[in-house]
Parts: structure tokens; C-alpha cells; sequence
């Protein structure tokens, strides 16, 4: 028989392909490559045949293969299968995920348990039964397109992590203070431990816990940030631990929850204060056992995730069993970052303004602009009650507003309009002589008017005042003081960044 070289077939057959796939077939028996591409080619894609195994890194650099069917024994009178081993460690080390399929006349159980050992994917033994071979080939092309579909997904979900951990810069500042913060952020980011983070809104929480996340080894893995005071007390099992179909009205599908989609990765739990009570034990017991029972099942669901957690509440506040549960307490401050409000940060404010409106500058496309030495002075000397979430937003509007060169203290709009007492004072008693005995002093035309009765009528100033009394009531909790002006918290935002709060 006649030795003819390497024959690629790319024939499409008009039905009864069973899966969709590239073959190579080496082996140095003629009759065998015609007799497999025939049958193949009717099942898959193309088939492609090399009757020299030493073609196949010729044929591997050209295109890839779902499967490889392999011959092992070339040499006349081999029988020991020692060449198709040789030839199965060089493809696999070309591509470890390569799947091949070893095909032999000298079939012997232990020859099969060697070749899976060294990491062959199924064994045929010649002559094949037609039926056999077939699904033997469409099992295996479905194992590599489903490697191939795993390794883009754990592609995707790198990317995605990439990108929920945030990839812009890292936590500015040279003071004291931040500077103590960084060196605990660099001892407890490596290790597994659950950090809690406390501070004034405005202060950067989220940041900290995302460069926790990216200096962590969970960084390739999803980073997943929980808002727990937004969450509405009957639905937090749900979000949290997920459930079962049907297991409450509007339970159409079943679903996981948070701590179940980041398993692997972080988990951060944002004004973790606000947790009521009863839901603070559903949350330890979570955290204790390290798994999670669905709302509607039960049987619990296993989960690895590290938690970052973060509240604006006071210390002291967090220390009281009526508030916070301790145990649960002690199991998320293993590490505690106590971040500084801005007026303690006052030589990182020129560094925090600087960043900001170079930021702004290109997001808007305005040239850059510096800040007047006048302007830095003002931006130095103001008390920041929003910390650097209000300084942020404070140079966003100069960088729309400003005309000039530079950014003045005007473009900041730093001080806000003198505003009346929201209740005016009592008024002073008359005196003896300003109406006859016996007669009730008469009110004036002015006084009964509604803005005399009420005095500062200014829907504005009045919004403006209402607010900031909410806001020092709860020590600038934002769900609580949204909870008692009636607002959501997206509202409140929108409304402290309307009057500069």
C-alpha cells in the first residue's frame, strides 16, 4: 500500500452529524486513517489525518483539535505502546488541555489504566466497533468544548472581579493618620481575617475595603458589596442566603444569594449598624457554620467568603448589647480600621482636591485647572461635616462651574446662606405702656400674616434646615436620618449634595 502524506477532510455531510468538532487522526496504518475518516467525518466537522506522528506539532501550530486520535505503536513489531505515550506527553504539554484518545491492536487492561494515568482521555482498541468509536469521539469533543466553555467562563469571571474590585487608584494621603490606617490595611489584607471598618459617612469605607480586597489572595475572585441598610428586613434572608422556588409570593425562580455568589471571593457589609437585632443571630449563624440554608429549603449550602463590614456608628454605640449583638461583634472586628473624618486629614486635603479636579477636569473634557493658593486655604479651613464624599463633590461643581485659569474659593460655593432658626424666638413681653389696661395688645398687620406667624417661609432653607437637624439628631447616619424624614437614602444623598451637606 502506498504512503501518502498527512489528508485533511473538511467535508460537510448533509445530516446524521451527532456533534460538532476538528479530529486529528495519527496512525501509520492507510486503511485505518481512511476507514476512521469516512466514518467521522459524518459525525463531525472536519477530520484531518497524518499517517507520521511527527507532524503533529506541524498540525497542532496550524489549528486546534477537539479530539486526537492516536495510535500507539509506529515502529514495526512495537508493541508495547512506549511511542504513543512518548507522543501523548508532547501534545499535552503543548496544550495541557488537550483531549486524546489512544487508539491500539495490542489491547490490555493495564495498557488502558496506563494510558489514563498519563493523562489520556478514553482508549480504543482496533479494529473498532463502528457505534463505539462514535460516541466514543462525541464524548470526548463534548469534554473539551466544555473545558473550553469553563476556562472563557473563569475568564470572564477574572475580568469581572477585575472590575467590581475597582481598578483606579488606591487610598491618597500623606498625614499621620492615614498613613497608620495604610499600615493596618497592609498587616490584615493578606491574612483571612474579617475586618470591620468604622468611620463618618464620607470617610472612604468602600475604598478601603476594595484595596483590602485587591491586596488580599481572594483578588482574582468577585468582590461584592451589600448595602444591609437598604435591605428591607423580610427580604434579607432572601438577598443574603437566597431561596427556593415558591417559598414566598414572588418567588418565581429559585435564586442564590449574595453570600453564595461571592463564595471564593469578599463579601463587603455596609452599615452593618443598622442591622436589626434579630437578623444580626441569622447573620452569625451564617458566619459561625460557614454555610447558608435557602428561605424554603433545608438543606444548607456551603460558602468561603471573607467579610469586610463597615458602620458609622460610634464605638461606644457598637458596644452596647441593646444595639449590637457582642458575638457577632467579635466575629467581625478580628482586625478594626477606625478611619479619621477629614478635619483630622487636613495636609491631605490639597492631595484629595488635586486628584479631584484632574478627575473631573478629564471626565467633563475641561482643561485642567489648578487651585488657587486662596482657594486651598478655604478648602483647608472648612469643617467638612461629609468628609471627603462632600469635598469630592465640592470640586466636581467648581470644575463645572469655574471660567478662569484657575479654581477660586467662589467656584467652591464653601459657605451656605445664613440661615433664620427654624423655630423664631418667643416673643419679648409688652411693655405696661404699649396698650391701654384691660385691653390684649393688638397684633400689628404685619405680624398676622402667615410668614409673621411662621416667620422664614423658604421652602429651600427650610428643606436645608429639616436635613441637617435629621443628620446631627442620628450623628449623620444616613438611613436613620432618611428613615425619619421619610426619604430614601438615594434620596437624602441627592438632596445633602443639592445643599452642600
Amino acid at each position: 500500500m502506498s504512503r501518502r502524506d498527512d489528508r485533511a477532510s473538511g467535508d460537510r455531510a448533509s445530516g446524521g452529524r451527532t456533534s460538532s468538532g476538528k479530529i486529528l487522526i495519527v496512525d501509520d496504518d492507510e486503511d485505518v486513517l481512511v476507514a476512521g475518516q469516512l466514518l467521522l467525518k459524518r459525525h463531525v466537522d472536519e477530520v484531518v489525518t497524518a499517517n507520521r506522528p511527527e507532524r503533529i506539532a506541524e498540525r497542532l501550530a496550524e489549528q486546534s483539535f477537539d479530539v486526537v486520535l492516536l495510535d500507539m505503536n509506529f515502529a514495526i513489531g512495537e508493541t508495547s505502546g512506549e511511542e504513543g505515550f512518548a507522543w501523548l506527553e508532547r501534545i499535552l504539554a503543548a496544550d495541557p488541555d488537550a483531549v486524546v484518545v489512544l487508539m491500539t491492536a495490542y489491547s490490555r487492561v493495564d495498557l488502558a489504566v496506563e494510558a489514563m494515568k498519563r493523562g489520556a482521555t478514553d482508549f480504543v482498541s482496533k479494529p473498532w466497533q463502528n457505534e463505539k468509536l462514535v460516541a466514543t469521539v462525541s464524548a470526548a469533543v463534548r469534554l473539551r468544548q466544555t473545558r473550553e466553555r469553563a476556562a472563557d467562563l473563569a475568564r470572564r469571571n477574572r475580568e469581572l472581579a477585575a472590575h467590581t474590585a475597582g481598578t483606579g487608584r488606591g487610598i491618597l494621603g500623606q498625614s499621620r493618620a492615614i498613613r497608620s490606617v495604610l499600615s493596618v490595611i497592609g498587616r490584615a489584607a493578606p491574612t483571612e481575617a474579617n475586618v470591620l471598618i468604622l468611620g463618618e459617612n464620607g470617610t472612604g469605607k468602600e475604598l478601603v475595603a476594595r484595596d483590602i480586597h485587591r491586596r488580599s489572595q481572594r483578588e482574582g475572585e468577585v468582590f461584592l458589596s451589600v448595602d444591609v441598610g437598604a435591605i428591607s428586613e423580610n427580604l434579607f434572608e432572601s438577598e443574603l442566603f437566597g431561596h427556593k422556588k415558591g417559598s414566598f409570593t414572588g418567588a418565581g425562580d429559585d435564586r442564590i444569594g449574595r453570600l453564595q455568589a461571592a463564595s471564593g471571593g469578599t463579601v463587603f457589609l455596609d452599615e452593618i449598624g443598622n442591622l436589626p437585632r434579630r437578623l444580626q443571630a441569622k447573620l452569625l449563624t451564617a458566619l459561625e457554620q460557614r454555610q447558608v440554608t435557602p428561605v424554603g429549603s433545608n438543606k444548607p449550602v456551603a460558602i468561603d467568603v471573607r467579610i469586610i463590614s463597615a458602620t458609622n456608628l460610634a464605638p461606644s454605640r457598637l458596644r452596647d448589647e441593646q444595639v449590637f449583638r457582642q458575638d457577632l461583634l467579635y466575629r467581625l472586628n478580628t482586625v478594626e480600621i477606625l478611619l479619621p473624618p477629614l478635619r483630622e486629614r487636613g495636609e491631605d486635603i490639597p492631595i484629595l482636591a488635586s486628584h479631584f479636579a484632574a478627575q473631573y477636569a478629564h471626565k467633563y473634557g475641561r482643561s485642567a485647572k489648578s487651585i488657587s493658593d486662596a482657594a486651598m486655604a478655604a478648602l483647608g479651613e472648612h469643617a467638612w461635616p461629609g468628609n471627603i464624599r462632600a469635598l469630592r463633590h465640592a470640586v466636581e461643581r467648581a470644575v463645572i462651574m469655574a471660567e478662569g485659569d484657575q479654581l477660586e474659593p467662589e467656584d467652591f460655593a464653601l459657605t451656605p446662606p445664613a440661615t433664620p432658626p427654624l423655630i423664631p424666638p418667643a416673643p419679648a413681653p409688652a411693655s405696661p405702656l404699649s396698650a391701654p389696661p384691660g385691653l390684649a395688645a393688638q397684633p400689628s398687620a404685619d405680624s398676622t400674616g402667615d410668614s409673621g406667624e411662621l416667620g422664614d417661609l423658604n421652602l429651600a432653607r427650610m428643606e436645608r434646615r429639616l436635613i441637617e437637624q435629621a443628620l446631627r439628631k442620628h450623628h449623620w447616619n444616613i438611613s436613620h436620618a432618611a428613615r425619619e424624614l421619610g426619604l430614601t437614602r438615594t434620596s437624602l444623598y441627592r438632596r445633602m449634595e443639592k445643599y452642600r451637606l
